[in-house]
């Protein structure tokens, strides 16, 4: 058994679905099924049900689940100390960023990196759930944009802070300035996963105005939803540099602020703060900060 193919079960008990652990690992889905018969073949132990709705863990394969992700921290503390002994950096170094981070944060860094330390081996993967990928082992570090409060356990590091409006296509309200919440339930809404920081604004939005959306269309990228709003399609959310770019363009009509502030974020495990291979990622990224 191979620590990538118990990378390839985390996912899959994760997602729920061969073809989403394929998209989230890039491997083609008869290499994420190879996988997990060489697992279950391994360990003579069913770990997942095939059923219509996809891939559900089994109660012995809940028990396993717990000790891969031990086997996996207990792969990445064995790498990180061998490190430290060569006194370099080599091995793998896994980033992560959610799909409306900055990315030229994210290019910075990556960029910096790879001329700092050539021996790293740099991946970069765009996930919806960075926080939780990094705690299951399948991401060393990553960025994320936070709305609430963070989640224990992880040490973070702040890049910037932005806004968060709900628009409209322009003309679409009468009266953009003067909002009838229950009236907004009518309109198509345009918005990203729920586990996006938008997405998460949202949610709370429609809890405080007592409100649910008749029709909501899901996105995966701000430059898709600022699209679709401006063709007249409805109403939804969108970070401040994109709702100006909107505006000054004449296709958007600002409705009103979503959240009092939002903070795009750099983090890790608390437990990985000595890490040779965090740390010197948290230092360059200070220093980009810094400049």
């Amino acid at each position: 058994m191979e620590i990538h193919q118990l990378r390839t079960l985390v996912v899959v008990a994760r997602e729920g679905s061969i073809t989403r652990a394929s998209e989230q690992l890039f491997l083609s889905q008869p290499a994420v099924s190879a996988h997990i018969k060489a697992i279950e073949d391994s360990l003579g132990v069913p770990i997942f049900a095939r059923t219509p709705r996809g891939m559900e863990i089994t109660p012995a394969g809940e028990r396993l689940l717990q000790r891969a992700h031990e086997v996996m921290a207990a792969h990445q503390t064995l790498m990180s100390e061998a490190s430290r002994i060569r006194g370099q950096l080599i091995g793998q170094l896994r980033l992560g960023a959610s799909g409306d981070t900055n990315t030229s944060r994210v290019g910075e860094l990556v960029k910096s990196v790879t001329e700092h330390f050539p021996e790293l081996d740099v991946s970069l993967r765009y996930s919806t759930q960075v926080q939780q990928d990094i705690r299951h082992g399948l991401l060393d570090a990553g960025f994320y944009n936070e709305t609430g409060n963070r989640e224990p356990g992880f040490s973070a590091l702040e890049v910037e802070d932005f806004s968060i409006y709900l628009v409209a296509s322009s003309g679409l309200l009468e009266k953009p300035e003067v909002l009838d919440w229950k009236a907004l339930e009518a309109f198509t809404w345009v918005l990203p996963d729920a586990r996006t920081c938008c997405g998460r604004t949202a949610e709370a939005l429609f809890e405080a105005h007592g409100i649910r959306p008749r029709k909501i269309i899901s996105v995966d990228r701000e430059r898709h939803t600022r699209a679709l709003i401006a063709s007249g399609v409805g109403i939804g959310l969108l970070h401040g540099e994109s709702t100006r770019l909107g505006q000054q363009a004449g296709e958007l009509d600002l409705l009103c602020p979503a959240t009092e502030s939002a903070k795009v974020l750099f983090t890790w495990l608390a437990s990985r703060d000595q890490d040779p291979l965090v740390a010197a990622v948290v230092s360059l990224l200070r220093s980009q900060l810094l400049a």
